[in-house]
């Protein structure tokens, strides 16, 4: 080939590249504008956001559980009002019933015992004839799955309630501890505590209920399979012991002492109900609470149950296609992700980001709650999770509200900065002693506490977590604490916890990508030399594990076998995976690229993009949790951090100048 024919070929292939840059950045100007304009739509007049949040079939049928306690069925005679919503929420779990017979937590997912034992039951105390087909499916996928035995300790628990399990082989939670000395409570995570204080009060005093005449589930039960507590090794054997000794201790114990443990628990749950929405603001918390009022002898007049009834209902999702619970509600999340992305697109200026400030500052917890146990000195100050929730602020949550009011300034100039300034503080107070950061307080990872007979939700503790460390490290960061000693000591804790693939657990998200990007972003904001290496190994991992199509997937089965799990692609995750990039320094490797196509190619004309996956944690292998705006803000927040850093308009990496391969 002549020099020149050389030179023409260079020139056009140059010019063609130039026209698919072009082309690509319009789209992503596009599809910000799109993503942003939908996002202002959903937002409420006062200025937040709050998507739904959904989970599994096992709140419909705990509520239906929770019918049989307040209104005891006259024979199988369901009230008229109780009757209708008990056929909406029965039906509502059989749409989600798998092909097997069985229910899952998650989507895509196997069938779980718990779960579908849970189901059957509700469905059975609805009116479902067990001989009809979806309880004869269940049941047989039951019997497969280790029959009624094989369930978690809360499903026997709530069972042996009714006298549906024996009392005898299900785990004790004492009112008494809540009197144990050196504050042990408060060594259990605190939804853990929130769930239990009402517990050992319905334990306690909640004795006379039944199931309807001859209701039994005596055909879930495997024959020649013990009902007793799983056997135990090393330290869970003195607590198999301990449950013996609560056992005898409630039959023939001190009825002095045990009426003392329950006012004590009484006050402690009436207490936490005060400038909240329901205790602990979350669903299994505010069942418990009405329950334990109830059994406490509370007319159905009473204030505190009346209150306690309506924040619960609160809940609920219906309309007339539709009866879901919700575990609980999410505005200050949704609202502070909603911001910050937002503001990452360039939309800092506009009326609703001001609104959205205004809404999140008048929202600063101003009282000291549960963390202040550890913490007695602090000036009490974060964001929770919910609307009210003032006794559990948390540290992902503050975190994420300082990134949005990086970009949504308040009205009030002064108020902004003292709220900002009182948060950092907080923040930086509620660092373990490790160098990492947990959900709602310090230091709280006593694993003796994992081997309590009732432990198996997989979530007695709240230790730090990758996920939330990133995030705070960022969020301090980028507010000039780089040089910070809590920054080096994170940054320290991050790279000790990183897994030998590269990658980062992920404790409130569906899990690796989720931890990694999260992490990344932190280590690279706090532009630290040691993170580099760190930060390109997670990167290599990312690369390694994007799909075929382009995008990124994760199962939450990635949490049972303790190593990452493909799933097909999805919106959020793919965004996850395309910031982690970003983070890394990547501004148009392949990877990027198609990962940048496969979230343009799957917007919708109205800006919103579809998913169904589940990409939320509650609890690792038992909850999970379905966040509908991780579909929409997630997507907005990775392209316009695409742009930001191809217009060098970015926060500092410590990887500038490196591109990927």
């Amino acid at each position: 080939m002549s020099y020149e024919r050389l030179e023409s070929a260079t020139s056009k292939s140059r010019r063609q590249s130039a026209q698919i840059a072009t082309s690509a950045r319009e789209g992503i100007a596009s599809a910000l504008e799109r993503s942003s304009r939908a996002l202002f739509a959903q937002q409420a007049a006062d200025g937040f956001w709050c998507g739904e949040l959904t989970a599994d079939t096992t709140l419909e049928s705990d509520y239906i559980l929770l019918q049989l306690w307040l209104h005891q069925p006259e024979g199988a005679v369901w009230s008229p009002p109780t009757r209708g919503r008990i056929d909406r929420a029965a039906c509502s779990i059989l749409e989600r019933q798998l092909p097997d017979g069985g229910f899952n937590t998650f989507s895509g997912g196997p069938a779980d015992v718990s779960a579908t034992v849970k189901a059957y039951c509700a469905l059975k105390l609805a009116g479902v004839d067990p001989d009809a087909e979806p309880l004869r499916r269940a049941c047989e996928r039951i019997r497969a799955l280790g029959g009624l035995q094989a369930a978690n300790s809360y499903v026997k628990i709530n069972l042996s309630l009714f006298g549906l399990y024996p009392r005898k082989h299900v785990p004790s939670v004492p009112p008494e501890i809540t009197m144990l000395p050196g504050n042990v409570l408060y060594e259990m995570s605190s939804w853990t505590r929130s769930i239990l204080v009402p517990l050992s009060i319905v334990q306690a005093r909640g004795s006379n209920r039944r199931a309807p005449a001859g209701f039994t589930l005596d055909e879930l039960l495997l024959p020649n399979v013990s009902l007793a507590l799983p056997k135990r090794k090393g330290l869970s054997i003195l607590f198999h012991h301990l449950d013996r000794v609560f056992k005898v201790w409630e039959k023939r114990g001190s009825e002095r002492i045990r009426g003392s443990a329950i006012r004590e628990a009484e006050h402690w749950i009436l207490d936490r109900t005060r400038h909240t929405e329901g205790l602990g603001a979350i669903y299994p918390a505010m069942m418990y609470f009405i329950m334990a009022l109830e059994a406490l002898g509370y007319p159905e007049d009473h204030p505190d149950l009346v209150e306690a009834i309506r924040h619960f209902e609160s809940l609920l999702i219906e309309t007339p296609e539709r009866f879901l619970f919700q575990p609980c509600v999410s505005p200050i999340w949704d609202t502070a992700i909603c911001a910050f992305a937002l503001g990452e697109a360039g939309f800092a200026d506009v009326p609703g980001m001001t609104r959205a400030a205004d809404w999140l500052i008048s929202k600063e917890v101003r009282r000291k709650g549960d963390w202040s146990i550890k913490r007695p000195d602090t000036e009490p100050s974060g964001w929770a999770f919910e609307f009210a929730n003032e006794f559990y602020p948390d540290i992902d949550d503050t975190a994420m509200v300082l990134l949005a009011l990086l970009h949504a300034r308040g009205s009030n100039a002064r108020a902004h900065v003292a709220a900002e300034k009182r948060a950092v503080n907080w923040l930086l107070a509620m660092q373990s002693e490790d160098g990492g950061w947990a959900a709602f307080d310090v230091d709280n990872n006593w694993a003796v506490l994992n081997k309590v007979p009732f432990a198996d939700h997989n979530a007695m503790l709240d230790p730090t977590c990758p996920d939330i460390t990133g995030r705070v490290l960022e969020s301090l960061c980028r507010r000039g604490l780089a040089g910070h000693e809590a920054v080096r000591r994170g940054v320290t804790y991050l790279l000790q916890a990183q897994e030998k693939d590269g990658s980062w657990y992920g404790r409130w998200g569906v899990n690796y990508i989720y931890g990694s990007f999260l992490a990344m972003r932190g280590l690279a904001a706090s532009g630290l030399p040691d993170a580099k290496d760190a930060i390109v190994r997670a990167a290599g991992w990312l690369r390694s594990i994007q799909n075929s199509d382009g995008g990124w997937g994760e199962s939450c089965a990635s949490y049972d076998r303790d190593r990452f799990v493909p799933a097909a692609s999805c919106v959020s995750q793919t965004s996850w995976a395309v910031l982690g990039l970003l983070a890394a320094g990547d501004r148009d490797s392949a990877y990027l690229r198609r990962g940048i196509a496969f979230l343009l190619e799957r917007q919708r004309p109205d800006g919103t993009w579809p998913e169904e996956a589940t990409t939320g944690t509650g609890f690792p292998n038992v909850f999970y949790l379905t966040y509908g705006m991780y579909r929409d803000y997630f997507p907005l927040m990775a392209l316009a951090c695409h742009e930001a850093m191809r217009a060098a308009r970015a926060p500092k990496s410590v990887l500038d100048g490196w591109s990927m391969l």
